[in-house]
């Protein structure tokens, strides 16, 4: 598999990890819709508005682990290059 559809892959994976936990912090309406309580509302878009090196080190932890997992694809598809 290239390079490409690997990091293709992860972005998708990740994405998806976000959703299910979106989810599973907010409330299933009867029309199907979601509720986002307030509370993560307020931590994800101080969050968004913040640049990484003003987020706290759990927060800045959480991105290193997405980060990891690119490096770790990158490394595995440049080991097979050699």
């Amino acid at each position: 598999m290239s390079l490409r559809e690997q990091l293709s892959e992860l972005a998708h994976r990740q994405w998806s990890g976000w959703m299910e936990y979106l989810f599973s912090k907010s409330r299933e309406n009867a029309d199907g819709s979601m509720t986002i309580p307030a509370w993560a509302v307020e931590r994800w878009r101080r969050q968004m508005r913040l640049s990484y090196h003003d987020l706290n080190d759990l927060e800045r932890d959480s991105d290193r682990a997405e980060a990891d997992a690119v490096l770790s694809i990158i490394g595995l598809y440049l080991e097979a290059a050699q």
